[in-house]
């Protein structure tokens, strides 16, 4: 008998079997038996449309789209070729996200000749508009002698309420209180929220007579980072994209080719935004050295900060009564401690308020009750094997000892991802493909953090006894990142809540399992499962590498 396979738009598979002898297959019968040979409608997982059915095998293959020409078709100029910025980012100290924006714009094309024109006019733009730091004073002196010139800048504006009036921030250029047009701040909200990248015409005109006001003078600003989002374009584009389609493109999207990942470490570096797009994630990712832990917090989103150890404390991270200011937690979408074992908390106090925080997003400073989303990564290197810590210490040993041993703050992470199994970095690994341009993917996971998917487990399945309302907690909001992350427009099948909810239900036991090694008895309950409400089965999940020592410790 000779195996035959019909894939869905979906990618659900359904095994159809043939005579040996040739027969002439229609593929309106071939969709009738697919009906009939699936266990129930739940299963099957097939679009109206019978014409995007594609047929491995000795069926008739129907057409596919290349990812390349989908991408052209429903994310036209919000993509970019990921060699260029590459090529580019080498000779040019410019954040990710500004110049993929302008590559996007001045080089998304197939002919070779229009591309090179566009990387020159990229090329000459950073030359001479990109404002460097230490180049300031000079820019300015130009400005002052030839009366107007254009920058590129990160422009911030806040709203005088004394004056009446918008008055502006220049990141790069070092000045600040530049009246700024209220057309701008309605027509680009950004400017108000973080502020954005702009191309900025100024002029200089200097009154003697009135020395209070800046003699800098924006005649033109346009945002050369994306000044809004259609979420609901996003969200339509995606149906014409399956499963591992829009899986390839969020990973071409954060510089990754997939044809060099397997399946699961897909799915392990698209974990890695998770903390970009849910509100109070706690994350952490201990591995190899040269894996690209900090990689996407530092480069891919304009809304994540990437703090070393010894900079965290209270006043950074939380609250500085001094200036009566929030820290980090309240002005970033997602804060990053990079090389954890350099964390130093001097004060035990401070450790506590990060405990607090990372339960329930709030902490106190002084009187006030203060609130804040951000997410909260700690990525690190592990220098023994893993089959080591796993018999001598705990997968927390990098930690420092206040930290590592604290089942408290230890229980309080959601999701622990086995760096360990992302590969070592090469060159191969980098995509020259087409994939949208960051700040749109950034924007895309920053405007999802509104949303919620936390029931979508609801449905077909509810979890085991053994999870408590902590490892409930961690398993929802990992689902829900995974679902907007995957399937935004919320479009979703059972298998494919289904495959989430067993990697959720993974990454929580790994931290579970480090708890029981430290807390004894009051971390018992690890034999994390879910229940299929359709067939009443309970399904156990496993950590790999704990079955990898069983399988060592029997061998032995």
């Amino acid at each position: 008998m000779d195996e035959k396979k019909l894939i869905g738009t979906e990618e659900k598979q359904y095994e159809l079997t043939t005579q040996e002898h040739e027969i002439t297959v229609n593929p309106e019968d071939v969709i009738d038996a697919a009906y009939e040979v699936a266990d129930n409608d739940h299963d099957l997982v097939l679009k109206e449309e019978k014409e995007d059915l594609i047929y491995e095998g000795e069926f008739e293959e129907i057409e596919s789209i290349d990812l390349n020409d989908l991408l052209k078709e429903y994310f036209d100029g919000k993509i970019v070729k990921k060699d260029l910025s590459k090529r580019i980012k080498e000779g040019a100290n410019v954040p990710t996200y500004v110049l993929e924006y302008l590559l996007g714009k001045y080089c998304s094309s197939d002919d070779e000749d229009l591309v090179q024109e566009g990387i020159e006019k990229v090329k000459n733009i950073l030359s001479v508009n990109y404002v460097r730091p230490d180049e300031n004073q000079q820019v300015l002196a130009r400005l002052r002698e030839q009366k107007t010139y254009s920058i590129i800048d990160k422009v911030t504006v806040k709203l005088d309420i004394k004056k009446d009036m918008y008055l502006a921030e220049f990141s790069s250029l070092g000045i600040k209180d530049v009246i700024v047009s209220s057309e701008y701040v309605t027509k680009y909200e950004k400017l108000l929220n973080g502020g954005i990248w702009c191309m900025i015409k100024l002029e200089y005109q200097y009154d003697e007579k009135n020395t209070k006001t800046s003699p800098v003078i924006i005649k033109n600003l346009q945002p050369i980072q994306l000044a809004s989002l259609d979420l609901d374009g996003l969200k339509e584009a995606r149906g014409a994209f399956n499963k591992e389609q829009w899986m390839d493109v969020l990973l071409r999207s954060i510089g990754m080719e997939p044809d060099s990942l397997t399946y699961r470490q897909k799915w392990l570096h698209i974990m890695r935004l998770m903390p970009l797009v849910e509100n109070n994630i706690n994350q952490v990712e201990l591995g190899p050295r040269s894996t690209g832990k900090s990689h996407v917090y530092k480069e891919i989103s304009p809304n994540s900060i990437l703090v070393s150890g010894g900079q965290a404390t209270v006043a950074n991270l939380f609250y500085n009564l001094a200036r009566r200011q929030v820290g980090l937690v309240g002005m970033w979408d997602c804060v990053t401690f990079d090389e954890v074992a350099g964390m130093n908390f001097d004060d035990p106090n401070e450790v506590q308020i990060m405990k607090d925080y990372m339960a329930s997003g709030s902490f106190s400073r002084g009187r006030e009750e203060i609130n804040a989303k951000a997410s909260m990564v700690f990525v690190g290197n592990i220098n023994d094997e893993v089959s080591y810590l796993l018999t001598h210490s705990t997968l927390f040993a990098p930690f420092p000892s206040q930290l590592g041993t604290d089942t408290a703050f230890l229980d309080r992470i959601h999701c622990y991802l086995p760096g360990w199994e992302i590969p070592k970095y090469k060159p191969t690994h980098f995509t020259d493909e087409y994939g949208l341009i960051t700040d749109y993917i950034s924007e895309f996971m920053r405007e999802m953090r509104k949303y919620s998917y936390s029931d979508a487990i609801d449905r077909y399945f509810k979890l085991g006894e053994h999870l408590n309302q902590r490892d409930t907690i961690a398993v929802r909001k990992m689902t829900s990142a995974l679902v907007k992350l995957m399937y935004p427009h919320g479009i979703y099948a059972k298998d494919e809540i289904q495959e989430i909810l067993e990697y959720t239900l993974e990454m929580r036991r790994r931290v579970k399992e480090q708890l029981k090694i430290l807390g004894g008895n009051e971390f018992a309950d690890v034999d994390f499962s879910y229940i299929d409400k359709e067939t009443s089965e309970e399904i156990y999940i496993t950590c790999p590498e704990n079955q990898s020592v069983l399988e060592q410790e029997d061998v032995m």
